[in-house]
């Protein structure tokens, strides 16, 4: 496995495996590898003949407060796994070389950002958006892999990607959750073992939506009380949003259907913020 930090070998690279016919798959991620980054990795292998993983902590899509100096970074282990995994190549790019000096380009995805972590992250998605054009440019990817867990994301990636004609097939991965249901994340590792208890609370929440809404609760707005309510019985919570969505348009509607997703954003005791989200009216239950 090869770890490249220069856009231009990482460019270069693609090109000499397109040339030879082989197909490019890319794995964004900002690191601090667990079991759902792994999954998108194996998802990725499935689908191309060379796995390009990313490993970009994005300065531009945090905003001021949030965790930059803080989230997690381990860049050897990180390394270990994807080699592990059959990774071609980490492609690890240094900000300066993102982002050089003089640097005032800015993709913005208008509509669909403006509920959810777009309302509450003002700019969050502008840098989401330029950072993924930049690396499906950098490494010339037919194919990328992100998870469903920032089903938002998901959403803003496949519009740009309409939006500006892009040639990369984006795929979206369901959620992978640890044993009691908690959706993995880097930032579970923040939690200390309380907490970890308690943002359980997501994952609850859903299934109590899920359940009422097979039961015949389809108002919305009812729904929407009964997981504050659950929600907000734990200590230490604060809700950021209980979303009733169009899952295609990421709309808010008033009635569930088979197109319903409830997303949610909460923090754990003022520290860590949380997402999870979920199909209401599916078999599996997942988005």
């Amino acid at each position: 496995m090869r770890v490249i930090h220069s856009p231009a070998e990482m460019t270069a690279w693609s090109r000499e495996q397109q040339a030879s016919g082989l197909k490019v798959a890319l794995v964004p991620t900002m690191g601090y590898f667990h079991d759902g980054h792994l999954s998108l990795m194996r998802a990725a292998a499935g689908m191309a003949d060379k796995v390009v993983v990313s490993l970009f902590v994005n300065p531009i899509q945090f905003g001021p407060g949030e965790d930059l100096e803080s989230y997690p970074r381990y860049m050897d282990r990180d390394c270990r796994l994807a080699e592990q995994e059959g990774v071609n190549v980490v492609f690890a790019p240094h900000s300066s070389e993102m982002y050089p000096d003089g640097f005032q380009t800015t993709v913005s995805v208008g509509r669909i950002t403006r509920h959810l972590c777009g309302r509450s992250r003002p700019g969050h998605f502008d840098g989401v958006a330029t950072v993924v054009t930049k690396l499906f440019h950098i490494t010339r990817a037919n194919a990328a892999v992100f998870g469903e867990k920032d089903y938002q994301q998901l959403a803003v990636i496949r519009r740009l990607v309409v939006d500006l004609d892009m040639d990369v097939a984006v795929h979206g991965h369901p959620i992978v959750r640890e044993a009691d249901g908690l959706a993995m994340s880097s930032r579970n590792s923040y939690l200390d073992r309380d907490e970890r208890q308690t943002a359980l609370c997501l994952y609850e929440s859903l299934a109590l939506a899920r359940r009422a809404a097979a039961s015949g609760v389809l108002e919305a707005g009812e729904l929407a009380s009964r997981v504050r309510e659950h929600i907000l019985s734990r200590s230490g919570t604060e809700i950021d949003y209980v979303s009733f969505v169009d899952y295609r348009t990421l709309e808010p509607v008033d009635r569930i259907d088979a197109n319903t997703l409830l997303a949610l954003a909460v923090k754990i005791n003022s520290k860590v913020r949380l997402i999870d989200n979920s199909l209401l009216l599916t078999e599996e239950g997942a988005a």
